[in-house]
């Protein structure tokens, strides 16, 4: 029976190379993304900046409303094709895009570390990810054994498919698919698959390729059932990662509890965030709620 654990856990990013939060407060956060940085809206950053003036390439002003619209402005020039970047052994494009982040989420970080601890030792592993955009998490999984990508975004799962190229892992066992991550999921149930361990990281809101409706609050607990029947006793782990939604993290964590209370392991809720570098002030980013085993 797996154990659930109802004190929250903090999973910091400290940065690296070609990433770093550099400041924030105001509600905005300043980063450094390779050789250019960014402000970007960040509602949780309550305090102020330890700075009284930023230097960036870059700004994206957020529209009034609160679907997430807005519009970049720039103040020197940014590729618009994207610039290459790099985090362990993947390399992936940074890009601005017309929703406020640069095709990728440095908060994961800690993630996919931890994700890869606990496949340590394995090169046969089967790993699913839902709604995996960009791919940077199927790349941190490819080293442990095949990988199932899905996501409903052709463009999303094309430039997956372009930084595994951009990575070297092109011929990587890695499926690429476009289809909606609920759908998929359902069919992976009455087939009768399973893995040894999945991630999940569901958008408030979105639409599957033939116009699929998702809404989190109705959707989730069905997925996390369906993602519960894909794996067993001999399964090392479930990720999921939440945005921008008003829950708690210990919600998640009961959903997961009596979901996998058939199983072995340990249940656990949280926030990720990431620290600033040199002032070490930590900005939470998302709730999160993970199932491991052991």
């Amino acid at each position: 029976m797996a154990e659930f654990r109802p004190e929250p856990r903090l999973m910091v990013g400290d940065g690296w190379s070609d990433y770093g939060l550099l400041d924030s407060g105001h509600g905005r956060k300043l980063e450094r993304y390779g050789s250019h940085c960014f402000i970007r809206p960040e509602a949780q950053a309550l305090w102020t900046p330890r700075e009284a003036e930023w230097e960036a390439d870059g700004e994206f002003v957020p529209a009034s409303d609160e679907d997430g619209g807005g519009r970049w402005q720039f103040t020197r020039p940014v590729p618009e094709e994207g610039w290459e970047l790099g985090w362990q052994h993947t390399r992936f494009t940074a890009q601005c895009t017309p929703f406020r982040h640069l095709a990728f989420f440095p908060d994961m970080a800690p993630v996919w570390e931890w994700m890869g601890e606990q496949l340590a030792g394995r090169t046969e592993a089967e790993a699913l990810n839902l709604f995996g955009y960009t791919g940077v998490g199927s790349l941190a999984l490819s080293p442990f054994g095949r990988v199932t990508h899905v996501d409903a975004s052709k463009k999303s799962v094309a430039q997956a498919r372009d930084n595994a190229a951009l990575s070297g892992l092109g011929d990587a066992p890695i499926r690429w698919l476009t289809d909606d991550a609920a759908k998929f999921a359902a069919r992976e149930v009455r087939r009768e698959r399973r893995y040894d361990g999945i991630i999940l990281d569901p958008p408030k809101f979105g639409r599957g390729p033939k116009g699929e409706f998702w809404r989190i609050e109705e959707g989730l607990a069905p997925l996390v059932s369906d993602c519960r029947q894909l794996l067993d006793a001999d399964s090392r782990f479930l990720f999921l990662t939440v945005y921008a939604v008003r829950m708690s993290s210990l919600a998640l964590g009961g959903l997961l509890a009596e979901l996998f209370e058939g199983l072995p392991g340990v249940v656990e809720h949280g926030d990720l965030a990431v620290r600033e570098e040199g002032g070490g002030r930590i900005l939470p980013t998302a709730i999160f709620a993970r199932w491991r085993n052991p």
